[in-house]
Formats: structure tokens, sequence, C-alpha cells
């Protein structure tokens, strides 16, 4: 019995390694190190302009760099299964892409988790006393809607570098019109840290909750609309 757990813990590390090996084709790392390059970056500029120290302005230091380590396995998760030439052998069985593709998306999320309780660490010795698991809680609402979205648009567009221009636009057009909606449940990137002055603390506690389940709502749908369409074979292979 002892031989047979130990032996399925190594099928399943092994299993790991390769899909997320497969997932961040080795480029993750610049990905990681660029985020933490804005993450210091942003830290810097923010103590230099005087801004006010808070849980607010953590999450919004740390929103873009947790953004930007969902970005790349999320658009290029379908380019590098077919760069690895194992995209035609998960169409070939039958339902296992489904399995493959869930099993990726959560190791993702949870990687992406992880990095960002780092952060909040960090953050709570170098700026300001946070608490790490409910400050990357909140941050994975936004973060967990566009990577959906990122992956639905990969399954449709079929390619890296295309999904990448379109989540660019999507996401520069929605800091643009983010000033219209920043008190509003359908602001993506509502800071939930940040009660806004002369506003109802009872009136922004239901503002939020609702932004939460318009994101998480939209995140599910995004990841679900996405497999589905992975059924679709003759537009991948």
């Amino acid at each position: 019995m002892k031989i047979f757990n130990k032996n399925s813990f190594i099928i399943f590390w092994r299993t790991i390694r390769y899909n997320l090996k497969i997932i961040f084709a080795g480029k993750f790392v610049w990905f990681l190190i660029a985020s933490f390059a804005f993450y210091i970056f942003f830290s810097i500029m923010s103590i230099y302009q005087g801004d006010v120290l808070g849980e607010g302005m953590v999450y919004n230091l740390m929103l873009f760099p947790g953004i930007l380590l969902i970005f790349y396995p999320s658009v290029f998760g379908i380019q590098n299964d077919e760069d690895s030439r194992i995209l035609e052998i998960l169409f070939g069985i039958p339902n296992y892409r489904y399995k493959v593709w869930l099993v990726r998306l959560m190791m993702i999320f949870i990687q992406v988790f992880l990095i960002l309780i780092v952060y909040g660490f960090v953050s709570s010795y170098l700026l300001y006393t946070v608490q790490p698991l409910e400050m990357a809680y909140q941050l994975m609402y936004p973060i967990g809607f566009m990577g959906g979205m990122a992956f639905m648009f990969s399954t449709l567009i079929k390619n890296g570098n295309g999904t990448a221009v379109i989540m660019i636009l999507i996401g520069v057009t929605l800091l643009i019109l983010g000033g219209n909606f920043e008190r509003s449940q359908w602001n993506i990137f509502l800071n939930p840290m940040e009660l806004p002055n002369n506003f109802n603390a009872v009136i922004w506690e239901s503002i939020v909750l609702k932004n939460r389940i318009f994101l998480g709502v939209g995140m599910v749908v995004f990841l679900l609309y996405g497999l589905y369409n992975l059924q679709n074979r003759e537009r991948f292979v």
C-alpha cells in the first residue's frame, strides 16, 4: 500500500511538472521577473510621489503585476500545446482535453495565488501591514476574470500573439473607461480595500459584494466557454 501511494505521488508530481513545463514553455520565469520588477517600480514611485500608505494602495500596486503573472499561461497556452506537438494528441483522446486543461487552469490560478501571497508578505515588510491571504483572495477576482477572458479568446483566435493584442486592447479600453465606473459594481478594477471619501460604508460593502459576484460569474463563464470551444477539433488541428 505504501509503494502504491509513493508511486501515485511520483506520477502525480511528474504530471504536474510536465504540464507546467508545457504551459509556461520556459518563459514564465521572465514574466515572473517582469512582474516583480513592475511591483518594485510602482512601489518606489508611489513612495516618491508621497501616496498615502494603506491597504488600498498595496492592492493597486499588486494588481498589474498579478495580471502580468496570469497573462502568459492563459494567452499562449493553446499555442504552446501546438508548438509542443501534443495538441493533436489531446484532441485524439475523447474528453481528455477538458481534463487536461481544467487541471492546467487550476494549477495556473493556484500558482498565481501563491505568488500574490508572497507579494503580500513583501508589502507588509516594506510598505504597509496587510493580510496576505485576504489581499491575494481579493486580487484573484479581477485577475481570474482577465485570465478567464484571455483563455476564452485563445480558444477562439488560436494564436498567442493575436490573443495578446486583443487582450492589450481590451485592457487599455477598460483602463480608459475605468473612471466612468470607478464606484460601480461593473468596474473590473474596483478596489475593495479603499473606501471612497464621503461614501456610506454599508452601500460600499454592497457594491463590492455585487462586483465580486459579477467577476466570479464572469470568470466561470469565460472558462466554461473556452473549454466548450475545445470541442471543435477542426478549428485547432
